[in-house]
């Protein structure tokens, strides 16, 4: 039975750090996320076709 506990002990250990890096994950993509009002609508600039004919 000792290693039906350690291989249970192992298998927490890892569910434990694989959460703590979707934590950090997460954190890091919502400091890093552009709220929609600062963004800027693309416009297609076609300006350049005219002076290619």
């Amino acid at each position: 039975m000792q290693g039906d506990e350690s291989a249970n002990k192992g298998e927490r250990s890892e569910a434990a750090e694989r959460e703590a890096a979707k934590q950090r994950l997460l954190a890091q993509a919502e400091a890093e996320r552009v709220p929609v009002e600062d963004t800027t609508r693309a416009v297609p600039d076609r300006r350049w076709r005219r002076d290619q004919r």
